[in-house]
């Protein structure tokens, strides 16, 4: 089986990238991966000893923070392969490197249809070792989407063109992010660079039938409940208006913690193990539930936000349902 590049760019998506980082490498991640420098920085402080791979372009970043904290670099173009070049030279050592290739996600990447003009001068650079060969999906949580199987194409004739300029049989490929890793076995390579299913979230609109539970939850509690007449109005910009008579509970939980602004009049909580809707507008630190249908709902009742409130399927939201509310990924 391929080994693993624990993806934990964006604060490990939200959840924390330090504690995070720390619990997939005693987990046995091969290596990490983020976003720059600055993430890899903050990894190593968390005390991460595993190697980290830096995604992100290199050509305009102060490129000192990859020789402090031993990063692995992405050389993507051919001013950042100058540019580390020129530091390692500098500092006197080599420095080990991720090469990608543009296989049609047209962002970073020597382009798949000319390595042979543009990769002699980076593959001879007397400072720069390099590990691996990598390429990036832009289609793989998209089945009917042709330009996958394109891409898997692409890449391994850039791989093949790679080892005719040279490059050794020892270096490693990889490819498949979390939506190709479920999608198709042929791109999993040598490592698989997993983001996403790492929190036990399948991404939208695959499923799988690995058993995933998602590591995130976002809970809250009541702290008021009051009676609405007919005709009544909540919060700002009196959105929600009841037509007959209703209770509505008040939840410390807003914007401000991360609840999109759209989750009103679509978004649903969980209180006493029911679904509940969100009524009125998510203010900065506080919505409000219509709880006419829960009995005797009171202060201090647990609010599911994200997470599971009982057994039953219907009783757990999760951050896919959150975003199909809203219209996002």
């Amino acid at each position: 089986p391929p080994a693993i590049i624990a993806v934990v760019k964006a604060n490990a998506y939200g959840h924390g990238a330090g504690r995070v980082a720390l619990a997939l490498e005693h987990a046995g991640a091969t290596m990490l991966a983020c976003a720059d420098i600055e993430e890899g920085i903050v990894l190593r402080r968390a005390g991460v000893r595993v190697p980290i791979l830096v995604f992100g372009a290199l050509s305009v970043s102060h490129l000192d923070g990859l020789f402090e904290f031993s990063l692995t670099p992405t050389i993507s173009t051919p001013s950042a392969a100058r540019a580390v070049q020129a530091a390692a030279a500098s500092r006197k050592v080599r420095v080990h490197y991720h090469l990608k290739i543009d296989t049609g996600m047209n962002r970073l990447g020597f382009r798949h249809d000319n390595l042979r003009r543009m990769l002699p001068e980076v593959l001879g650079s007397p400072n720069l070792v390099l590990d691996a060969i990598y390429t990036h999906f832009a289609t793989a949580d998209d089945p009917e989407q042709a330009l996958f199987g394109e891409q898997r194409v692409r890449f391994e004739e850039a791989v093949r063109t790679a080892r005719e300029l040279g490059v050794a049989e020892t270096v490693s490929r990889h490819a498949a992010n979390s939506a190709a890793l479920l999608r198709d076995s042929r791109v999993w390579y040598d490592f698989v660079r997993p983001g996403l299913l790492l929190f036990g979230i399948v991404p939208p609109p695959l499923a799988s039938t690995l058993a995933l539970q998602p590591v995130m939850s976002l809970t809250s509690r009541v702290v008021a409940s009051k009676g609405l007449r007919p005709g009544e109005a909540v919060g700002y910009g009196a959105r929600f208006r009841a037509d007959a008579p209703a209770t509505i509970a008040v939840v410390p939980a807003g914007y401000a913690d991360g609840l999109d602004l759209r989750l009103a009049e679509r978004g649903q909580v969980l209180i006493r193990g029911c679904r509940v809707p969100i009524v009125g507008a998510v203010s900065m630190d506080m919505i409000t539930v219509d709880v006419t249908a829960v009995d005797a709902v009171q202060p201090g009742d647990e609010v599911v936000l994200i997470g599971r409130q009982g057994t039953e399927d219907w009783q757990q939201i999760d951050v896919r349902e959150m975003a199909a509310a809203i219209g996002t990924i």
